[in-house]
């Protein structure tokens, strides 16, 4: 019967745990509903303010039910520095999971910083600093442009404004530990671990979403080294699974960026 197990092994994923019914549930309740709108959504005990609900749906199904930040911690207290915390689904979870996490929280558009507030407040969490800043290499501020309602990026075709920013390296050399480092930050990430590249000896986990966009160099392997550099085990995975690559160059038909991976980097222990 494997034919029939191979069948059905992407229903039966889909519905495994009750964190994976719950984002099959949104999906029914919100995933025809418009694009780019400002919706009100629920899920389990949450309430928030989102400017796109696919995006949305996105990030509860990597952030809650595949759980793509969960990390192993003695600290009754750990340290998160979340860089491009959106509209706070990781924010959420991290509380969940570490509710006496220390977490300082960066967005650089505006708009989607004061939802995060919004969103945090809503859901009675006062305990996390927001920076309502792009993370750089300075703080000479850094020019976005937005392509959507809740994504802004270095590499957008659209009119771009200058947003003010703050040198992610000043924060990491302020820890004596950091227990968890994410960078989501839509394309700058490369300059940045170019520029945290010896100030990274005492993060215990890192999560990078690398970004490449046509045009301009990919530099996966510049991304890599600071990994390998910085003694972290590594693990490289994308939601994508392209089919037909050497002819489809895009990123889900995207017309700005033609990759996306994730790429989950721990410490190994002794």
């Amino acid at each position: 019967m494997f034919w029939l197990r191979q069948l059905l092994k992407e229903p039966y994923n889909a519905l495994r745990t009750p964190r994976d019914r719950d984002f099959i549930r949104l999906l029914w309740h919100y995933g025809d509903r418009p694009r780019h709108v400002l919706t009100e959504v629920k899920f389990g005990r949450y309430r928030l303010r989102v400017p796109d609900t696919m995006s949305f749906l996105f990030q509860h199904q990597e952030i809650f039910a595949d759980e793509y930040y969960l990390f192993s911690t003695t600290q009754k207290q750990p340290v998160i520095l979340d860089c491009g915390s959106n509209v706070g689904m990781s924010v959420l979870y991290f509380k969940e999971r570490y509710p006496q996490a220390r977490i300082t929280a960066f967005e650089a558009e505006a708009n989607i910083a004061a939802l995060l507030k919004e969103n945090l407040r809503t859901n009675g969490i006062d305990d996390v600093q927001v920076i309502d800043k792009a993370v750089w290499i300075n703080g000479d501020g850094v020019e976005f442009g937005s392509e959507a309602a809740d994504s802004s990026s270095m590499y957008s075709h659209s009119e771009k404004k200058k947003v003010p920013s703050v040198r992610l390296r000043d924060y990491l050399l302020a820890e004596e530990r950091i227990d968890f480092l994410k960078i989501d930050i839509e394309g700058a990430e490369t300059e940045v671990l170019a520029d945290c590249h010896d100030a990274l000896s005492h993060v215990q986990n890192l999560f990078v979403e690398f970004h490449s966009y046509p045009g301009h160099p990919q530099a996966l392997a510049s991304v890599v080294r600071v990994f390998e550099e910085n003694g972290f085990r590594y693990y490289l995975d994308t939601n994508q699974h392209r089919k037909r690559p050497f002819v489809n160059h895009r990123y889900r038909n995207n017309d700005v960026m033609d990759l996306q991976l994730n790429i989950f980097g721990w410490r190994e222990t002794k």
